[in-house]
């Protein structure tokens, strides 16, 4: 039964570390530094998140994904840019969970944080993607905000109740994925009618004035 709740949080903080690595470290970090909650003995690996320069980094970098992360296509680019870094977080995070178990029980839940984190990552760069072929800059806003305020209530419920946080993690990746065809779909017929309005010849009979 722990070694079901340390792989319940190794992996809510992997899917979350793929939607916001910086903002999941840096909370994370912050919650443990000031006590706002107490690490169980099997947790005591995670101390090292409270470290005020891993706060610090962290908080600067979050800094930067807040801004880049509501920009149309800049966001875009980050999310590519992350397309590692974030499954290597989510990685590490789950193994630093963990603390100093078996070899191979290390090697395994690494495979599946990273997939996990590369999952949760994938479906935010195909939705900030989405978003990207509407010109108002409203809807990246709205979506950052939204993904923060995730990140934070999922790191509560990780704290709250850890299988709880990984099976709704897990329902809202596979929504995803079912979804996945039609935003696909969508983002394809989007750019094929800019594209035809870019390549359709200027009408060259109207008069220049």
């Amino acid at each position: 039964m722990e070694k079901l709740h340390l792989l319940s949080v190794a992996l809510g903080l992997a899917a979350l570390a793929g939607v916001n690595l910086y903002l999941t470290v840096f909370a994370t970090g912050l919650a443990i530094h000031f006590h706002w909650i107490t690490l169980g003995p099997q947790y005591q690996s995670l101390e090292v998140l409270g470290n005020p320069w891993i706060i610090g980094i962290a908080g600067v970098l979050y800094l930067l994904e807040f801004f880049a992360d509501k920009v149309p296509w800049v966001d875009s680019i980050w999310d590519a840019v992350h397309t590692v870094i974030r499954p290597i977080g989510g990685a590490l995070l789950a193994i630093q969970v963990l603390g100093h178990p078996s070899p191979a029980f290390t090697v395994i839940v690494a495979l599946l944080a990273g997939g996990t984190s590369l999952l949760a990552h994938t479906a935010k760069a195909a939705t900030r993607l989405a978003s990207n072929t509407s010109p108002e800059p409203l809807t990246n806003i709205g979506l950052s905000l939204g993904e923060d305020a995730a990140v934070l209530g999922g790191l509560t419920l990780v704290n709250l109740s850890p299988l709880l946080a990984l099976i709704i993690f897990l329902i809202c990746i596979g929504a995803f994925w079912y979804f996945a065809r039609r935003i696909l779909r969508s983002i394809k017929s989007k750019i094929g009618s800019t594209r035809k309005k870019l390549e359709k010849p200027a009408d060259r009979n109207v008069s220049v004035q």
